[in-house]
């Protein structure tokens, strides 16, 4: 497993988060992870990549317990990639693609490998060839999402954490950019685990879905499983219908008004 996760609970203070996770990541799953504000999906996320510390249970990254990991370590095998992507800063495109090359670099910023070597395959990847020497803040939104990706893909992790990665993107883009990944996936055999809010780009790439309410798992399975009437009640508390894409006969989702 990729992935295990075995009683976790996070409090803060007087509440908690997260309470008896149990849930197993195979290696080369790709993850949604759905649910309502406050549910716990971000706190998850933050267990996960060793950010935050378990107030209970246990977490394992690839067999092996994660507080026993490195911070450098960890970071080797894990990348994260937050909903606000990167901050509209005036470094030069290729230097912030390089700074996910830091996990392999030692204490006087170099590395072994040809790092220079991984920066430019993914440039070329993602189409940023060209955007190379362009500072950060002079790209859109659509863009500096791209450049965030590829700071992450420069990393080479094994298992990307994806919090909201949408969020901020128009429907092109968030399409362009959910299709990125999953060409990324199918080239590298990566794990990813996603906290996205559009249940019906999750049902589309997603392989299995996680959903949680109050902190705790409430539904979980394939989507075709997840993505019933029922079970999007239970999750949000509204009404909605399912229909197939008529693509792929994937369920999405339809919202229906509440009527006086």
């Amino acid at each position: 497993m990729m992935v295990s996760v075995a009683g976790a609970g996070k409090t803060y203070g007087d509440h908690r988060a997260l309470q008896h996770i149990y849930w197993q990541v195979k290696e080369g799953d790709w993850w949604g992870v759905v649910g309502p504000n406050g549910s716990g999906k971000s706190t998850l996320l933050q267990l996960i990549a060793g950010t935050e510390s378990l107030s209970e249970g246990q977490i394992s990254i690839d067999g092996r317990d994660i507080r026993s990991y490195s911070r450098k370590d960890l970071s080797r095998i894990i990348a994260v990639l937050q909903q606000d992507g990167l901050p509209a800063i005036s470094y030069p495109v290729r230097d912030v693609v390089e700074m996910g090359r830091y996990p392999y670099q030692n204490w006087l910023g170099r590395e072994s490998a040809d790092g220079a070597l991984v920066v430019d395959r993914v440039l070329e990847e993602l189409g940023l060839t060209e955007l190379a020497d362009r500072p950060l803040d002079s790209l859109s939104g659509g863009q500096r999402q791209r450049v965030a990706l590829a700071k992450v893909m420069a990393q080479e992790p094994r298992l990307l954490l994806l919090d909201e990665p949408t969020t901020f993107l128009d429907v092109h883009h968030q399409l362009q950019f959910m299709e990125l990944l999953s060409r990324w996936r199918q080239h590298n055999a990566i794990t990813i685990v996603a906290v996205l809010h559009d249940l019906n780009l999750a049902t589309q790439f997603c392989d299995q879905l996680l959903g949680l309410r109050v902190g705790k798992p409430a539904v979980i399975g394939v989507p075709h499983t997840l993505m019933t009437e029922a079970h999007i009640e239970e999750l949000f508390q509204v009404s909605s219908a399912i229909v197939k894409h008529p693509d792929n006969d994937l369920p999405q989702l339809l919202l229906r008004r509440k009527t006086e």
